[in-house]
């Protein structure tokens, strides 16, 4: 990896470790805001943008 390819590298995992932080600080505000997040309700949402629900279009 050239000289550019390790700066640039290094500076995309500085960004992804901000945008890492940024979230989190939203997930502590909206958590304060409007209590913990039910996990059971984490799981189906990921589930439908999977389309793993049941009675997705793509369920068989």
């Amino acid at each position: 990896m050239g000289e550019r390819g390790m700066s640039a590298y290094v500076e995309d995992l500085i960004q992804r470790q901000v945008e890492r932080e940024h979230l989190r600080e939203l997930i502590e505000w909206a958590e304060a805001e409007h209590g913990p997040v039910d996990p059971v309700s984490v799981q189906a949402k990921r589930a439908i943008l999977r389309g793993e629900a049941e009675g997705s279009a793509d369920a068989a």
